[in-house]
Order: C-alpha cells, then structure tokens, then sequence
C-alpha cells in the first residue's frame, strides 16, 4: 500500500487521485465490448445452436444433455459436503431470509374525508436469472444472496446459472430447493437469460456478479431485460481514527484477496495508525498472492489533515463496504453500499452469514443506490380510486395543471366528470 497525505506537498496528487476515485467504474468493459457485443448478438439470432457452441468453448459443457442440472444432481451435491458446512449453509439461508423479509415493502391503501383512496399494491417480478460465479473461489454464499429475496418476494420462478458450478453452489440450491440450475455461464449465459433459448426460457431480470464479460453483457441486454447493476471489482475502505491494526489490515486483506483489481483504501487523520496498518498489511498479505497483488496495485492509504475531512471523502469515494469506528459515526454516513461498525464487526461477515446482501454497489453507484434486496424483486403499483366528492375537491386543481400544459384532451377528461349531465331529449317518432 502507499501513504498519501492529503495535505501539504502531496496535496496536488491526492486530489488528482481522490478525483480519479470518485468517477472509477465501467471504463474497463469498453476493452471487451466487441466481443461481447458478438456473442449476445449470436445467442440471441442462433439461440441453442450459439448457447451451446461458447457452452464447449468457454466452460467445457459436453452436450446439450448435460446443459441443465438435475434435482438429483443437487440432492447428490447436497449429501457429499460435511454436515458442518450443511449446518453453516442454513444458518446463512435463515439469517438472509429473515432480513429480507423485515425488507419486505407492503400493500397499504388510505381513505382522506373527502373520499379519495390511494395506496399501493406489491407485486413481484415473474422470473429472475441468478448470475452465480465459479471462477477462483466457490461461492455458494452469492446463490444464498440473489435467490432468498428474490423467493422472499413472492417471484415464482427463480432460475440459477453458473459455468462449472461447484459442489457447494449445487448444495445450496438444493437447500433452496431451486428447480431451474443450467451449466452455462459467461455473456452466453446472460444472453440466453436475457433473450431465451429452447432450453432456457428468459427471464424478466438478472442477478448476480460476474466477471468483466458478465458485466458487460449485463450492460448489453440491460435495455430488453432488467439488471441490478453493474458490478466491479470489489472495493473496502476503512475509515478509522481508533481501530485495532491488525483488525483494519485484515479485513483489507480479505477483500483484497476477492481480485488482483479489487480497491483497499484506508482513510485516518492519525500517521502512527496509518504506517502501522500499513506494516500489518504487508505481513498479513505476504503469503496471500492475489491480495498481495491487489494491494500494491490499488492498496492506498489516505492521511487527511482532519477526522472531519477523512469522512467527506470516505463520501467522495462511496465504497461498496465500509468500516467505520462506532454508530455515531453513522450520523455522517451518506454514501455506502454496507456499514460495519466497531471493531467486532469483520466484513466477511457480511460476505456470508449477517443477513443484509453482500451484492453491493461498486465504482461509487453507492451514491445513488444500496445493495440487492427484496425491493430488487418487486413492483409497488399505484392505486388511486375518486369518488364524486373527490373529484369536486381535487377536479378544478387538476384542470387548471391540465390547461397550463396545453393538454386538452386530459383537461375534458376531468371536466366531462365535474358536469352535470345532460338530460336527453325525448322523440315522438
């Protein structure tokens, strides 16, 4: 890692840096872009005949037979893995499942004097594709994520994909109970979610992290199916001015070892803190290749002038997880995808096994949104019911909005209410 001061002669390139933090993000996915841009177009016009030829390319599938995971296959998987880790696997649905459902929005109308009824209606999503990555590491935990809201809100088909997806992932899904499991991965994959195939019907939105061609063919479909977000490396910043070194080193440590590209940042006004982090850092990761990696690549750490400046630009920055020192320091919190609070409070915890969803906002979306939720599974529709006393009350407002805008025909459409109907003429013959 580097030492940065913000201050004094450094001044000039911290801000250079701060100021290439804060519009970090998809600059990556222009580089592989064409070649996604190829095979999204050719899932989409060739459908299995594509799905199935970058299937054997890229993630080794045998045949078209072996494309779909069987119930049994995920039943098998489940009895192979030790029964501690069966016992982790659950205690992680549990508490993931009961955050969700305290996440979980609900229907409500109300009445007002004059007879107006408002409120909404929850609904959710029809069918979800969830992205589960078999890349470096097995991550059963990203399954447990994206699927549990997505089952918490109600949707009734939960589709899950992975390119050689490994045992624990396959367990997982049998302890979820997931019927719909394909062995296909990559931009292939999210193409035939996002536009279908004979074998894999689409899905109305897709879920999960990927790796650059995932990501990117995320962004490709992203107009004719839905997404979460764009997911990029993984992103720590630890914001401390009291914390125990060797705690704050090891978790930059544990996120850095996710990918060589991932982001360590540690933020202080206090030097001894910062330079023996530092020296923690460098020891911990000494024999942990992709950490060590990451951490000289884009391991920084920033010594502000003041407590006060080191949290606007732990803002600045709005990394994906954030430590800070204790709850007050929640009060000045504005941008972040999870908090983690005091010493006790490792990040990997919410990685697996805390509740709230490790899928999480990267290069600084956490300005403009949170992590995955049952939110991401649902549609609230609006409701609105007038009676003859509410459209007397409210009608000669909307009118008048209506006539401003020069919108005739909506302007009729309220006043052919707030007249009093004509009586028909009668005829003789």
């Amino acid at each position: 890692m580097k030492l940065i001061r913000t201050f004094g002669r450094s001044r000039q390139s911290a801000a250079e840096l701060i100021a290439t933090l804060e519009v970090r993000g998809g600059a990556a996915l222009d580089t592989v872009m064409p070649a996604v841009s190829r095979i999204v177009s050719s899932v989409r016009n060739q459908g299995d005949r594509a799905l199935l030829r970058y299937g054997r390319e890229f993630d080794g599938l045998p045949g078209a037979e072996s494309l779909r995971v069987t119930r049994e296959e995920m039943a098998e998987a489940w009895e192979r893995i030790e029964p501690a880790l069966r016992t982790a696997l659950s205690t992680a649905a549990e508490q993931i499942r009961s955050f969700a459902e305290k996440q979980m929005p609900q229907s409500w109308t109300e009445t007002s004097a004059d007879g107006l009824t408002r409120g909404q209606v929850v609904r959710p999503i029809g069918a979800v594709g969830c992205y589960v990555p078999s890349g470096r590491h097995p991550l059963p935990s990203t399954l447990l994520m994206t699927a549990i809201p997505a089952q918490v809100a109600g949707v009734p088909r939960v589709v899950a994909i992975s390119p050689r997806p490994a045992v624990e992932a396959l367990a997982a899904a049998h302890l979820l109970g997931i019927s719909e499991f394909y062995r296909i991965g990559g931009a292939h994959g999210i193409a035939a979610l996002a536009y279908g195939t004979a074998s894999i019907p689409r899905v109305e939105k897709i879920v999960g992290p990927g790796n650059l061609y995932v990501t990117a063919a995320k962004r490709t479909v992203a107009f004719d199916c839905a997404i979460d977000m764009l997911a990029g490396p993984t992103e720590i910043v630890v914001t401390s001015e009291k914390g125990r070194p060797a705690e704050i080193a090891s978790d930059l440590v544990a996120q850095a070892e996710h990918d060589p590209e991932a982001l360590a940042i540690f933020i202080t006004s206090r030097e001894e803190l910062a330079r023996t982090v530092m020296t923690e850092v460098k020891d911990r990761a000494r024999s942990n290749p992709v950490a060590k990696e990451s951490l000289q690549r884009n391991g920084v750490v920033l010594l502000t002038a003041t407590p006060a400046e080191a949290r606007d630009l732990t803002n600045r920055i709005a990394p994906e997880h954030l430590t800070v020192d204790s709850f007050a320091d929640l009060s000045w919190v504005q941008s972040a995808g999870s908090v983690f609070v005091g010493r006790w409070s490792a990040q990997p915890m919410g990685d697996y096994i805390s509740g709230p969803n490790h899928t999480l906002p990267t290069g600084g979306m956490a300005r403009v949104r949170g992590g995955l939720s049952v939110n991401d599974f649902v549609k609230l529709i609006t409701v609105q019911e007038y009676t003859s006393a509410s459209m007397r009350e409210l009608g000669p407002e909307a009118f008048l909005l209506a006539r401003a805008e020069g919108l005739v025909g909506h302007a009729e459409a309220i006043l052919v209410r707030l007249s009093k109907p004509r009586k028909s003429r009668s005829s003789n013959g």
